[in-house]
C-alpha cells in the first residue's frame, strides 16, 4: 500500500482498456460489417465501416504507455523538445487490472483510492466515424454497453461505477437505451460532448428536441457525464489546416491545432449550448460532469456568459452564471491551478480526477491532493470525494 488519506477518496476519472470483442461480442448480425478488428502489417488495428481508423494506435492494449508517463510533460512542458516517444519512454504490458473489476479493486486498495467512476477508453472512437448511419451508431453502442455491463456492471460491490455510453441522433433509440442502463443500476452515463449528428445534418443535445430524453435523465436521477472524446471538431480544423486528417489523439498536432485544444473549444462550446438553450433552465435537477476537459474554459464562459446576460436578458430563462454554479461539476487537470478556480467559483462543484492509468494522468491518483494545499481541510475532503458522492447521490463514505 503506498499510501492513504484519512477520509474517502472517490476518483472521477479512471479509465478501463476495453477488450478486443467489446464492440463485437454482442453486435447484432446485421451491424458486424460495422466493427471489425483486422490486421495491418502484423499490427491489430480497428476499422469502422472498411476505414482503418488510428484514433488508437493498439486497440487490444495489449501493450501500452506507463501510467502517468507524460505527468512531467503536462506539468512543467517540454523545454528540451523531446518527441513523444521520448516522453512516454518505455512502454508495459497491461495487467489484468486494466480489463476486470476485481483486480482492479486490488490496486485501487493499493492506491488508496475507496471510489471511482470508470470510463472507456476505446468507446470515444466510435461516434464521429459513424456520423453518417444513426441506426448502425445505436446498435454498436448498445453492444457495447452490453459488454460493459457483463464485462464491469454499472455498479461493482459500491465501489466501481463504469459510465455505459448513450448516444442520442435518434431519441427514441436514446430513450430506449437510458431504460436499459437504468433497469440495470447505472449511476452515471457518457454523454459526447458534442453536436448530435443526423440525416439532416447536426443539432445541439440542449434543443428541445432532446428533452424527453432528459426528462427522463430526471426521473431516473442518473448523473450526465461528458467525458472527452473525438467530439468532431477535427472537421473544423482540417478546413484550417487544408488537409482531412482523422483526430489522433496521441500524434503530435500541428501548432494551430495545439492551440484551439488549449482553448477546450468543445468543452466550451458544450457547455455554452447546455446553458444558452435552455436545456439546465428547463431541467434544474440535472447534474453535469464534463470529465477531464479541464477548467480552463470555466472563466471564459462565465465572463461571456455575464457580459451577454446584463446585455440581453430576455435571452435567458434565468442567470445563466448561476446555471453554470447549480448544474455543472467542474474537474480541474492536476497542471492546471485549482485553487484559482475555487477562489473564482468556490468549492462545491470542484471534483478530483487521476486519469489513470493514462499516460496523460497521474501515476499515484493520490498525488492530485498536493495541488490543494493551503484549503481548509473540509474543503479538500470535498474535493477529493465528498463533492463526486453527492453528484452521484451516493453516501459520502464508502
Amino acid at each position: 500500500m503506498r499510501h492513504r488519506l484519512d477520509y474517502p477518496v472517490f476518483d472521477a476519472d479512471n479509465h478501463m482498456y476495453e477488450q478486443a470483442d467489446a464492440f463485437t461480442r454482442y453486435l447484432p448480425k446485421e451491424y458486424q460489417h460495422v466493427i471489425k478488428l483486422v490486421q495491418v502489417n502484423g499490427r491489430d488495428k480497428l476499422a469502422i465501416k472498411n476505414t482503418i481508423s488510428e484514433y488508437i494506435p493498439n486497440p487490444t492494449f495489449s501493450v501500452v504507455a506507463q501510467p502517468g508517463a507524460q505527468e512531467q510533460f503536462f506539468k512543467h512542458g517540454n523545454p528540451e523538445g523531446k518527441s513523444r516517444r521520448e516522453i512516454l519512454g518505455k512502454p508495459m504490458r497491461s495487467p489484468d487490472a486494466f480489463f476486470r473489476p476485481e483486480p482492479r479493486l486490488q490496486l485501487m486498495d493499493e492506491q488508496g483510492v475507496d471510489r471511482a467512476i470508470m470510463w472507456p477508453t476505446l468507446a470515444s472512437v466510435l461516434e464521429e466515424r459513424l456520423t453518417d448511419d444513426p441506426e448502425a451508431t445505436h446498435a454498436v453502442i448498445h453492444a457495447f454497453n452490453q459488454w460493459m455491463h457483463e464485462e464491469w456492471t454499472f455498479n461493482y460491490k459500491g465501489r466501481i461505477f463504469a459510465a455505459p455510453v448513450i448516444t442520442l441522433p435518434i431519441v427514441d433509440e436514446a430513450i430506449k437505451e437510458l431504460d436499459w442502463i437504468a433497469e440495470r443500476g447505472a449511476k452515471i452515463l457518457l454523454i459526447r460532448p458534442a453536436p448530435v449528428p443526423s440525416l439532416r445534418g447536426f443539432r445541439s443535445f440542449a434543443l428541445p428536441e432532446f428533452d424527453p430524453f432528459w426528462a427522463k435523465v430526471v426521473e431516473y436521477d442518473i448523473t450526465v457525464g461528458m467525458h472527452a472524446s473525438d467530439d468532431g471538431l477535427t472537421r473544423y480544423f482540417n478546413q484550417w489546416n487544408g488537409h482531412f486528417d482523422e483526430h489522433l489523439p496521441f500524434s503530435d498536432a500541428n501548432a494551430f491545432i495545439d492551440v484551439q485544444h488549449q482553448m477546450s473549444r468543445g468543452i466550451f462550446d458544450a457547455m455554452a449550448s447546455s446553458v444558452t438553450h435552455g436545456m439546465l433552465s428547463r431541467f434544474p435537477e440535472l447534474r453535469v460532469l464534463p470529465v477531464e476537459n479541464g477548467s480552463g474554459w470555466v472563466l471564459p464562459l462565465l465572463d461571456a456568459l455575464g457580459r451577454s446576460y446584463a446585455k440581453q436578458p430576455k435571452l435567458y430563462l434565468e442567470d445563466p452564471v448561476e446555471v453554470v454554479r447549480r448544474n455543472i461539476w467542474i474537474h480541474p487537470f492536476f497542471e492546471e491551478d485549482p485553487l484559482g478556480l475555487i477562489k473564482a467559483i468556490g468549492t462545491k462543484r470542484v471534483i478530483f480526477g487521476s486519469d489513470f492509468p493514462h499516460p496523460e494522468g497521474l501515476a499515484d491518483p493520490l498525488s492530485y491532493v498536493r495541488e490543494l494545499e493551503g484549503l481548509p481541510e473540509a474543503d479538500i475532503r470535498a474535493i477529493m470525494g465528498g463533492n463526486l458522492a453527492e453528484a452521484l447521490r451516493l453516501p459520502s463514505a464508502a
